[in-house]
């Protein structure tokens, strides 16, 4: 089974601008990246992370609410 590589889109930020937009401190897309839980790219000894792979880690951790049916009493 071959592994296909996608080239990640959009912008690479970097690990403050994405701190930014999570609104976290940077020590949480560091510990992201140590995990291997969202995409990241290396640029020489820089690390930058695709826009659309912070995009899909927020939309993954997205729950819609639950909805409650009116007229059932336990």
């Amino acid at each position: 089974m071959a592994t296909e590589k996608t080239r990640p889109t959009g912008r690479l930020l970097t690990v403050a601008q994405a701190a930014e937009l999570l609104n976290t401190s940077e020590r949480y897309p560091r510990r992201l990246i140590e995990e291997r839980r969202i995409t990241f790219v290396k640029v020489g000894r820089h690390v930058r992370i695709p826009e659309s792979a912070l995009d899909e880690f927020i939309t993954a951790g997205t729950f819609e609410p639950v909805r409650l049916r009116a007229g059932r009493v336990a």
